[in-house]
């Protein structure tokens, strides 16, 4: 006999439990039947999908950098870009989703081109604005790795204006931080954007 599918999730389960009861509690208060069929694992549900968009905040990101990182005496830019993002808005709730691209320039230390890529979703796993998810991510880097600069710009569509609010559909925020060379020269600058503009809208 075939054996039926079975999902292994792991969640810390007293945590969903409580979650879970101030989300059938939600349901109630917005005038609808929690115990009718299609919302009765509703609250569950709700609850660990939140836990799930939320997992940064039991991540350490320097830890992440630290975990493969390697003496090495190159010395020109590492960019890693469209590094897909999905981060919650804390001010609404609701999920806002782009792109970040990520550069730095060595001194001495590298580390893993995945690891930054869950730099990044580690601090997009948490309840965000775009301007702080953007300053950490850079600060996280230039903390741990200590390079002569580091570069981040993130792009996003904000679905707490296009489903409510003033409701634009094709708006996109554009954010930026930079450190070290990145702000002194120019042309290290230029050199960034110009190898990410093709990606900037």
């Amino acid at each position: 006999m075939r054996e039926l599918y079975k999902k292994e999730e792991h969640y810390d389960e007293s945590a969903i439990t409580e979650l879970a009861a101030h989300y059938k509690e939600i349901l109630r208060i917005l005038g609808e039947d929690p115990t009718r069929e299609g919302l009765l694992k509703t609250p569950e549900r709700v609850a660990k999908s939140m836990a799930f968009m939320t997992k940064g905040y039991t991540e350490d990101p320097r830890a992440i950098l630290m975990s493969a990182m390697f003496r090495e005496e190159y010395k020109q830019m590492v960019l890693v870009k469209d590094i897909e993002i999905y981060s919650m808005c804390e001010h609404h709730l609701l999920p806002f989703i782009g792109k970040a691209h990520v550069a730095y320039i060595p001194d001495g230390h590298i580390t893993g081109l995945s690891k930054i890529a869950r730099v990044v979703e580690c601090f997009a796993r948490r309840l965000q604005v775009q301007e702080r998810l953007t300053v950490q991510i850079r600060d996280c880097i230039q903390e741990v790795l200590n390079p002569m600069g580091v570069a981040v710009v993130i792009e996003a569509q904000h679905t707490c204006m296009q489903m409510r609010g003033v409701q634009k559909q094709n708006s996109v925020t554009t954010t930026s931080a930079f450190t070290g060379v990145f702000l002194s020269q120019h042309r290290t600058r230029e050199e960034f954007i110009t190898l990410v503009g093709s990606k900037l809208r």
